[in-house]
């Protein structure tokens, strides 16, 4: 980044996967980060190892998330960025879709980014700049089977960027999310183990025939490729880019 004043950035699922990598390259950078993450164990250890703080939150608490916007207001004195990162997916077909899981995805994955969008933009308007970075993902402008929450919140997380970006662009606040394809982590490999064994294949068999079945560039994304889009998004170089869905898929959509 080329502003001189460092930044204050809160990432939500900043201490595991794509979220880890986001938090370890923002503290690179010279930002102060707040992970907010509802492991407190693994978050306080990793939080400490790249000189982070940590919050521990349930994201589908309301309450929480404004208490996690006091807490990083009160520790920084303001907020510049926030990289809305946490989720999870539970993969089931729409008719035996436990509600209650549906709701949590929802709250998580939506209702979240919303509510922290919320209460970080009077910090963001003060300072007249803000940078947004909503984490979706591939499933924003694609389906597949059983996955009717997850791609529900990722659809609706797409349009509230986008409105966001409206708004936002008078007070120097952009507003933009990233959708990557399978990005190497333990929930992704978790699923390639998975898929190995329900339909008797291996691993590798996984990969080729159904992860990049689509894609060009048949491998698994870093963590750090997509940190590193973060870092783009929150420099000046970025600065008239706001309401875009930057796809990182190997050309899994362009066909």
């Amino acid at each position: 980044m080329t502003k001189k004043t460092q930044k204050i950035a809160i990432v939500t699922g900043g201490a595991n996967g794509i979220g880890a990598a986001i938090s370890r390259s923002l503290r690179s950078d010279n930002v102060h980060v707040m992970i907010a993450d509802k492991d407190v164990d693994k978050g306080q250890t990793f939080a400490d190892s790249i000189g982070a703080s940590f919050f521990q939150i349930d994201l589908s608490d309301a309450k929480a998330c404004q208490a996690l916007v006091d807490a990083t207001t009160d520790q920084f004195g303001g907020i510049d960025i926030l990289v809305n990162n946490a989720g999870f997916q539970h993969v089931c077909p729409l008719l035996d879709f436990p509600e209650d899981t549906w709701n949590a995805m929802i709250d998580v994955m939506l209702n979240a980014p919303f509510r922290l969008t919320k209460y970080v933009w009077p910090h963001m308007q003060k300072k007249q700049w803000g940078r947004i970075i909503n984490m979706a993902s591939i499933h924003s402008q694609v389906a597949s089977l059983n996955k009717s929450a997850y791609i529900t919140a990722k659809h609706g997380l797409i349009g509230l960027t986008k409105t966001a970006a409206l708004e936002g662009g008078p007070d120097g606040i952009t507003v933009n999310a990233i959708s990557p394809a399978y990005v190497r982590s333990a929930l992704v490999e978790g699923q390639i183990a998975d898929q190995a064994r329900t339909n008797n294949i291996s691993e590798e068999e996984v990969m080729d025939k159904i992860l990049f079945k689509n894609s060009a560039i048949k491998r698994l994304i870093e963590p750090q490729e997509v940190a590193d889009l973060v870092l783009m998004l929150c420099s000046e170089n970025a600065q008239s880019m706001t309401g875009s869905n930057l796809t990182l898929d190997g050309g899994w959509t362009s066909q």
